[in-house]
């Protein structure tokens, strides 16, 4: 698609990193899918490296972009201390629609990526920019994220939920938004808030993994203060951790419990729902390896 806008990915070996270059790249647009690594992530798509905290790595990777997906650095309690000057640098070289993935429990000026958000509102130095503000991901009970370890281990999913309810969405969704937010001829919505099809609590979570892997599974209620001290035992970040659980909190209070028409407005189908993207997942080669294995427990995902 020689004339289609080029577009950097960061994060782009991430959950929606990799998704969203995979489908940028399979659409034909001119993909630059950063990483620190720089490994190719499609091969329809140009590797370049990239770390947020290395400044040496930043023009040289929007060298040619017009568009940047933006993923926060993972298990940083402020990402605008960095990401802010990489946004000056980017107007600068060119760039004119950013897309941000935020979280929808964090609203604009909030912690994290809220204070990209209200850098981004407030500033105004972009004419076309949107934030995805997805619930939490379906992909945090698989791979070697700690309720998938959970799962794979304990059989115990330990939160601060409460008899919360979240509305858990596929990262194949939240990368079919960015991608529409990214391309479409028409400047994007300022704020996606994304969700799955239905709200379910981490007791129908439990019931429906047990289900459907025949293992034993529950649900285990604990206080912010126990969560937070749990996530730091397993090597989440101490600041992060007490983030996180605040989230859980907010959970328990119904902040997360909607459904959002979002998906299916911007790419004309339903959002998977989690009994069938578990049931999906389940079947991948080895799905419980990182819980046998001993490796790195991924933080979760938002």
């Amino acid at each position: 698609m020689p004339d289609s806008p080029a577009v950097l990915v960061t994060g782009a070996g991430g959950n929606t990193g990799s998704r969203v270059t995979a489908r940028l790249a399979g659409r034909g647009h001119a993909v630059r899918a950063a990483s620190r690594a720089a490994t190719a992530a499609h091969p329809g798509a140009r590797p370049v490296r990239f770390d947020w905290y290395d400044e040496a790595t930043h023009a040289p990777a929007l060298d040619g972009a017009d568009r940047v997906y933006l993923v926060p650095p993972p298990g940083d309690a402020d990402p605008a201390a960095v990401m802010v000057p990489f946004l000056r640098r980017a107007r600068a070289a060119g760039v004119t629609r950013v897309v941000l993935l935020g979280s929808s429990a964090i609203e604009r000026g909030g912690p994290g990526a809220g204070r990209v958000h209200q850098f981004l509102a407030d500033e105004a130095l972009f004419d076309e920019w949107a934030v995805l503000r997805p619930s939490w991901f379906m992909q945090n009970f698989t791979a070697d994220h700690a309720h998938a370890r959970a799962i794979g281990t304990s059989g115990i999913l330990t939160t601060a939920t409460g008899t919360g309810r979240v509305a858990f969405v596929d990262a194949d969704d939240i990368a079919a938004v960015a991608v529409h937010a990214l391309t479409a001829a028409a400047a994007p919505e300022r704020e996606l808030v994304i969700t799955g099809p239905e709200a379910l609590s981490f007791d129908e979570v439990a019931a429906t993994v047990a289900r459907l892997t025949g293992r034993p599974v529950e649900h285990r209620p604990v206080t912010a203060e126990r969560l937070a001290a749990h996530l730091a035992e397993l090597g989440v970040p101490a600041d992060f951790a007490r983030i996180l659980a605040a989230l859980d909190t907010a959970i328990a209070g119904g902040a997360e419990d909607r459904v959002t028409d979002t998906v299916e407005r911007l790419t004309g189908r339903p959002p998977r729902a989690f009994a069938d993207f578990y049931r999906a997942a389940r079947s991948g080669a080895d799905f419980y390896r990182a819980a046998r294995s001993g490796s790195t427990v991924t933080v979760p995902s938002r």
